[in-house]
């Protein structure tokens, strides 16, 4: 059995501490010792490094790789599957060992994952995105045609619903095709043309029905939730986490402060629609125009959030955005006035905690030998991406030197 040490650097261990000087061992996958002064039968030289748990993405898409609906359109039906082992692979690059997929990845591509079949994160998926009609998931546009983000097939059912027995019966049916969590849209969004994001969508009574029967089969609820009333509708439901969060009013925060919720800001989410417009992505005016009047609305809402002391877990939402640039939402969020330690927390331990995986996200003897090394400053968010050195998976190098 294999004892590696990485030692000689700093030692971020998830819990929100600033680095200090640690080794490491690592041990039949697992991390075996922390301290100082500890040896191996390999040896990782970490001098000069900050060793991290591996990183999460909370809110990610992974078969969503471009935004423009007529390169969608144009690809065949197959191709997704095939950007996404290349999104994955660019992901786990970055140190992040684990994402939650927010719609789209089935339990093929999460199964292939761990089959070692393509290289990438752990996945918890939740495969569809449920929606009522006319909602931010309902990809009907005024031509008649539909276009929605990831068309269904039979490992990803159609999810738009209305009523509770329909929202009952997709409940099951996304659990039955391997769903972790279950995502539901409680509002509308940006990317949705046709709706507004301050306006709610699904009743209170309907989302009691999804919360009652994820809670039955051991699972969470995940809310797409942008105005202030659709977020507080989901809270009070029950529902685990608030994606995005836009719209937060005073209400809002201290319902979530109540009932434990964790937000996740994904930040960096609209800024990236107004960078693909800026492309040429050909991207509605609507689509444009509301992803312009959030971005400083939803800064000042996480601000508020972080202030209040609203659990925070990092998402990034990508595939809105290119995927490979996930950890420009730590900057964000720092400027949101989280502590460097704490956005890295939020990366890492806040973020296992809300996925439930209890044996990730900190340093620590007996959690699972993931392990980022990285040179340099490791509260240089901008640089960071750049200075990842190794990333290190079940005790198993899948990234870098």
């Amino acid at each position: 059995m294999t004892r590696t040490v990485f030692s000689g650097g700093k030692l971020f261990d998830g819990s929100g501490s600033e680095p200090a000087l640690a080794d490491v061992v690592l041990e039949n996958g697992l991390i075996a010792e922390v301290g100082t002064g500890l040896d191996g039968d390999q040896v990782i030289d970490c001098t000069g490094a900050t060793l991290l748990p591996g990183l999460f993405d909370c809110h990610v898409h992974v078969t969503v790789t471009e935004l423009s609906i007529l390169t969608r359109v144009q690809r065949p039906f197959s191709y997704q599957f095939y950007q996404a082992a290349r999104n994955l692979e660019k992901t786990l690059a970055l140190g992040i060992t684990t994402v939650r997929d927010a719609g789209g990845a089935d339990l093929g591509i999460k199964q292939a994952v761990e089959d070692g079949l393509i290289a990438g994160p752990r996945l918890q998926i939740s495969i569809g995105l449920i929606s009522p009609t006319g909602g931010h998931g309902d990809g009907w546009l005024p031509s008649g045609h539909c276009v929605p983000l990831s068309v269904p097939h039979p490992g990803r059912p159609d999810s738009v619903v209305d009523g509770p027995d329909e929202m009952r019966r997709i409940a099951r049916t996304l659990l039955r095709a391997g769903a972790d969590v279950l995502k539901v849209c409680t509002t509308g969004g940006v990317l949705s043309p046709r709706d507004d994001p301050r306006h709610s969508q699904f009743t209170p009574v309907e989302l009691d029905v999804l919360v009652a029967e994820a809670r039955m089969q051991g699972r969470a609820v995940m809310a797409h939730a942008q105005g202030a009333e659709g977020i507080k509708n989901a809270v009070r439901a029950g529902i685990r986490s608030i994606e995005h969060g836009i719209y937060l009013d005073d209400e809002a925060i201290e319902l979530m402060l109540a009932h434990g919720t964790w937000l996740v800001p994904t930040l960096v989410a609209p800024v990236n629609v107004i960078r693909a417009a800026e492309a040429g992505a050909g991207l509605p005016d609507a689509v444009v125009r509301k992803a312009r009047e959030v971005v400083e609305i939803h800064a000042d809402s996480v601000r508020r959030a972080v202030e209040a002391g609203v659990r925070i877990a990092m998402g990034t939402d990508s595939g809105v955005g290119p995927h490979g640039t996930n950890l420009e939402e730590l900057a964000l969020m720092a400027a949101c006035g989280m502590r460097p330690a704490e956005v890295l927390e939020a990366a890492t331990s806040s973020a296992a905690r809300l996925l439930g995986m209890e044996d990730l996200g900190l340093v620590a003897p007996g959690f699972r030998g993931d392990l980022v090394v990285v040179d340099g400053d490791v509260f240089d968010f901008g640089g960071l991406a750049g200075n990842v050195r190794e990333v290190w998976q079940d005790g198993v190098l899948v990234a870098g030197s």
